[in-house]
């Protein structure tokens, strides 16, 4: 599901655009300041962010600064009362996506938020990271993270878990594991999936209290993206 983060303190508007985004399926979570909407995006991994210029705490332009100083890449489109020229030029050079004055169409946002997603897919296909929620796999750098926190693993442990990844949300059974990340000649132990998927689990799911490698019992194993 795809997530999007509004960072609006106008009560009516934010709830307004909640209404219209969760009626088109996407999941929405709200903040009305800049620091909590900072702190939210920066901890939290969204599709797309809503953000409003004039907010208490930090500004709008603030935010999205300081997100991009810490490459956090998520799209943003930012929101102002002020049809103004210099705002948008100064959103834009630091890093927003797109750029709405207000009061606008909600039909207008959802068809600038399909827009941003768009392009995002396109750079997520160019790069080398699969993205699964929080977890994030980097083929290129050869790390993998959960919140920006960095996950020490074996060799066999990243060709594993990048296998689970690629095909998140699909059951994989323990033969087919086994041929993909131990190849199909393999003449050792029977329960190595078993063995390596408690090591992910203790590094992944119980470190970080969370439950994205399910059993299936009698088949395999299954990365759900929740």
């Amino acid at each position: 599901m795809i997530k999007v983060l509004v960072v609006e303190d106008e009560q009516k508007i934010s709830r307004f655009i909640q209404l219209e985004l969760e009626h088109e399926g996407y999941c929405v979570e709200l903040s009305n300041d800049g620091r909590d909407g900072f702190e939210k995006a920066k901890e939290n991994v969204y599709d797309v962010i809503i953000l409003d210029i004039m907010i208490p705490f930090l500004s709008g332009m603030e935010v999205c600064r300081r997100l991009r100083q810490i490459n956090v890449n998520t799209p943003i489109i930012m929101l102002t009362a002020k049809d103004d020229i210099t705002d948008k030029v100064m959103g834009l050079d630091i890093g927003a996506d797109d750029y709405m004055t207000k009061p606008f169409a909600i039909e207008e946002l959802l068809a600038r938020i399909r827009v941003v997603l768009k392009r995002k897919a396109s750079k997520v296909n160019l790069s080398t990271k699969i993205i699964v929620g929080n977890l994030i796999l980097d083929k290129d750098q050869y790390i993998v993270t959960y919140k920006d926190q960095l996950i020490e693993l074996t060799k066999k442990e990243f060709e594993l878990l990048e296998y689970l990844m690629v095909n998140k949300n699909i059951v994989l059974s323990r033969d087919k594991i086994i041929e993909k990340v131990w190849g199909y000649d393999y003449m050792g132990e029977t329960n190595i999936t078993d063995v390596y998927i408690r090591y992910l689990r203790s590094k992944i799911d119980q470190k970080y209290k969370v439950d994205l490698i399910k059993t299936i019992r009698g088949v395999g194993y299954q990365l759900r993206d929740d």
